[in-house]
């Protein structure tokens, strides 16, 4: 797992431990050893600590302007034990909530596994995002199961046109486009 880096195709755009109004200003980071771990499974450095025992995440992109975040995820989402939507909602999503962001691109290529939870923290970022939406891209196929399952996907948008999209030779502006003409989408229906 230490090989696995959050997409760095976007740093000459925007770097969240350089933005002060990220909850990751001024983070520095050891590019020469592995500090942090999942499980018995040390993770690449460049990832960022939210509290979890076993999420992590990395900001790539955030558009004040237009009210939107894109968030690459790693790891195993463990509402079960770890509770993580509270580390997510508590520590990210408020305090980005709080710059204006209400619109969220989730991208879970990278998280391995799902545990639900109780749903009350997704409810409240649901009432927090208003009239901006959650939509959680390329999420692996049984962990986007494992959502509607739990009746997560009442929530956040997942699944359908969310899968499978090819993001990373975007520029961020376009994919944010792309992800919310097919909410909007989904909405109009």
């Amino acid at each position: 797992m230490h090989t696995i880096e959050p997409h760095y195709g976007w740093r000459n755009l925007y770097i969240a431990s350089q933005d002060v109004r990220s909850p990751f200003y001024g983070n520095k980071y050891n590019e020469l050893e592995c500090q942090d771990a999942i499980y018995d499974h040390y993770i690449h450095p460049q990832w960022d600590n939210i509290g979890s025992a076993t999420l992590y995440l990395k900001i790539l992109f955030t558009d004040y302007e237009k009210g939107f975040c894109i968030i690459e995820l790693m790891g195993e989402w463990n509402d079960t034990l770890y509770n993580d939507i509270m580390f997510l909602k508590r520590n990210i999503a408020d305090a980005l909530d709080k710059e204006g962001i209400n619109k969220y691109i989730l991208i879970g290529e990278h998280v391995m596994n799902f545990h639900s939870g109780d749903n009350d923290y997704y409810d409240e970022w649901f009432d927090d995002v208003e009239d901006g939406w959650i939509a959680c891209v390329n999420f692996r196929e049984h962990v986007q199961q494992e959502f509607e399952q739990a009746h997560i996907d009442y929530f956040v948008a997942i699944g359908g046109t969310l899968n499978n999209l090819i993001w990373r030779s975007l520029e961020p502006k376009h994919f944010f486009e792309i992800v919310n003409g097919q909410i909007w989408k989904r909405l109009e229906v």
